[in-house]
C-alpha cells in the first residue's frame, strides 16, 4: 500500500514538473528561423552544386541578398513611427565606424526633419519606404508612382539626397508592383535576416539570431524606434567586425554591372562589376536540373 502510494506520489511529481517546463517554455519568446516577417515568408536559401550556377526567378523579385565571396554585408533600418531612439543608434554606428541604410517614410521625414538631416549629415544613406505606408498590392499603378514620387521629394527637398533603393512597406509586393517600381528608375530591396526586433524580444535574442544568420552579402533588417535594437546593436557591430565582416550601405554591396535574381532574391552579378547598374535584360539560361 504505501508502495502505491509512493507511485502514485512520484508520478503526479513528474507531471507537474511537465507542466511547469512546458508553461515556461510556452510563455517565452522562441527564435525559429521560419518566423514568417510581415510581408510574407522570406525566401529559402538553397545549397547549390559548385557546377551549377542558380536559375533565375520566375516571378519579378526585390533583391534579398547579394552573391559576393567578400565578408561583406548590409544593415539597414526602417523609420516609419517614432524617433526617439534614432539618436542613439547613430552614436552607435558613430563609434563603430559603420555607414547603413535607413528607408524613411515621407510622415517620417517631414514629422522628425532633424532627425531626417542628422542621418544624412552622419553619413548614412537613405532609401525610399513609401509617403504614407501603404500596402502597395492595393494600390493602382498611378497611385505607387504617387507614393514613390511623394517620397523621393520629401528625402530631396529635407536632405539633398537622390534616393535610388525602395523598401516595400511590410515588405509586401507582387509582380506588378515590382514593374512600376522598376519602371521608375528605382532599386527594390528586401532583407535575408529579420533582426525580429518588431516583435517582444530581448536584446540578447536580436544579438544571437543576427549573428547566426548573417552571411556574406546578407541585407539586415531592423527598425529605428524598436525598443531592444540599441541594446542589441553595440554586441552585434563587435561581435561581425570581429568575425572579419565589412558593413557597408545597401548600395554599396549591390553589383554595379549586369545581375540577375534568383529565385530567393539573391543578386547574381552576370558581367564585370564597373558596367552602368541594371537588371541584367536576358540572364542566362539556366543549367539543366537547376530549380527556379
Amino acid at each position: 500500500m504505501v508502495r502505491d502510494e509512493r507511485g502514485w506520489f512520484l508520478a503526479g511529481w513528474l507531471v507537474g514538473l511537465f507542466a511547469l517546463v512546458l508553461a515556461l517554455r510556452l510563455s517565452t519568446p522562441t527564435l525559429a528561423e521560419d518566423m514568417v516577417p510581415p510581408g510574407g515568408p522570406v525566401p529559402p536559401v538553397p545549397r547549390f552544386a559548385l557546377d551549377r550556377p542558380p536559375a533565375p526567378a520566375k516571378k519579378k523579385l526585390p533583391i534579398y541578398s547579394v552573391e559576393t565571396d567578400r565578408k561583406r554585408i548590409a544593415i539597414s533600418f526602417d523609420a516609419t513611427w517614432g524617433a526617439d531612439k534614432t539618436p542613439r543608434l547613430l552614436e552607435i554606428l558613430r563609434r563603430h565606424n559603420v555607414k547603413t541604410t535607413f528607408f524613411l517614410v515621407s510622415m517620417w521625414i517631414r514629422k522628425y526633419p532633424e532627425e531626417t538631416r542628422m542621418i544624412a549629415r552622419e553619413g548614412h544613406e537613405i532609401g525610399l519606404h513609401s509617403a504614407t505606408h501603404p500596402d502597395f498590392r492595393t494600390l493602382s499603378d498611378a497611385e505607387i508612382r504617387r507614393e514613390l514620387e511623394d517620397n523621393l521629394q520629401a528625402v530631396r527637398e529635407t536632405t539633398g539626397f537622390a534616393a535610388r533603393l525602395f523598401r516595400p512597406p511590410f515588405g509586401a509586393y507582387d509582380d506588378r508592383v515590382i514593374g512600376v517600381v522598376e519602371s521608375m528608375g528605382i532599386i527594390p530591396v528586401q532583407w535575408d535576416v529579420d533582426s525580429l526586433d518588431w516583435m517582444n524580444v530581448t536584446p540578447q535574442q536580436i544579438v544571437h539570431r543576427v549573428t547566426r544568420l548573417v552571411r556574406p552579402g546578407s541585407i539586415v533588417l531592423f527598425h529605428n524606434n524598436a525598443e531592444s535594437t540599441p541594446a542589441a546593436l553595440p554586441e552585434i557591430l563587435r561581435r561581425l567586425q570581429s568575425q572579419g565582416y565589412e558593413i557597408v550601405p545597401v548600395s554599396q554591396l549591390l553589383h554595379k554591372g549586369p545581375y540577375y535574381i534568383d529565385h530567393t532574391g539573391r543578386q547574381i552579378p552576370t558581367g564585370p562589376p564597373n558596367l552602368a547598374p541594371g537588371r541584367n535584360p536576358a540572364p542566362p539560361p539556366a543549367s539543366p536540373g537547376a530549380d527556379g
